[in-house]
């Protein structure tokens, strides 16, 4: 089913054919012509049948009979098919909040996520004709792809090797419009915009998370700390090196390098020892 336009004139214009046929029918009634009279009433009430008013950003969806016989767009007042049934379909945008849903990420822990979409209708006739509500539809989908989407990501990772829910939100709401979108292409729905609105552990494990983001976020820090202790201890005897300062054997060089790693690494204040004497 696609839409296409319906036949249809000027309401106004039809109002005007009606009147005429209405006045006529009274001057027949007047000269004795009932037969006439009557079938220009019939008529009159046949085109007053097809008079329809569409409002803005809205369509009014013709059905003559069982049969599609087009959609009407434009707002006003139209005269269209007689004896047409209208069924009418709203084009504005429109939001969708979904509810918190409880979901498995990738790596089985369970998490709550929720998403807002915003959409409107593109074709009146399949979302009259294809779906039985569209509205139903939106959402029904909507909450298949979030869950779909939340279980192909872990929720969150300290290797930055990934794609995760908590760091790449803009990625995984485009990647949840671009599903949704295939999802809702047969109900005539266009995906304007999808965004999360909530993320987080669920309650029953959010404890147990935080002490492994913790723990997670020690030993990065520690990583890099130590990286950079062993980068500073390098600069430090070459330039000592360099410089000619002092002449350091591969024993000194390691003793050196062991306070320096203490002295950087070190999570309290360290307290230096002065060697008067020699190491040998």
């Amino acid at each position: 089913m696609k839409e296409t336009k319906a036949w249809r004139i000027s309401g106004f214009l039809g109002i005007v054919i009606i009147v005429i046929c209405l006045a006529l029918a009274a001057a027949s009634f007047f000269s004795t012509n009932a037969i006439l009279g009557i079938v220009l009433i019939i008529i009159a009430a046949l085109l007053g049948s097809g008079i329809t008013i569409v409002q803005p950003n809205q369509a009014s969806v013709i059905m003559f009979f069982g049969h599609y016989m087009g959609s009407i767009r434009e707002s006003g007042l139209f005269l269209t098919l007689p004896l047409s049934s209208k069924r009418t379909v709203t084009l504005r945008v429109r939001n969708f909040n979904s509810q918190m849903l409880k979901v498995n990420d990738i790596e089985g822990n369970p998490i709550e996520i929720a998403a807002v979409v915003v959409f409107k209708v593109i074709d009146s006739a399949k979302a009259t004709f294809d779906v039985d509500n569209y509205s139903e539809f939106v959402e029904i989908q909507s909450e298949t792809a979030i869950r779909h989407i939340a279980s192909k990501y872990p929720y969150d990772t300290f290797e930055n090797v990934q794609t995760t829910l908590r760091g790449n939100a803009p990625e995984v709401s485009d990647e949840l419009q671009r599903e949704l979108q295939d999802r809702l292409n047969v109900a005539g729905v266009d995906v304007i915009e999808t965004r999360l609105t909530h993320l987080a552990y669920s309650t029953e494990v959010a404890q147990a998370m935080l002490q492994r983001q913790q723990a997670s976020a020690i030993i990065s820090a520690r990583k890099k700390i130590v990286e950079g202790a062993v980068g500073m201890a390098q600069e430090a005897i070459e330039q000592l090196e360099k410089d000619n300062v002092v002449e350091l054997d591969d024993e000194r060089k390691i003793n050196m390098i062991n306070n320096l790693m203490v002295a950087i690494v070190s999570d309290k204040g360290t307290q230096p020892v002065i060697n008067t004497g020699s190491l040998y």
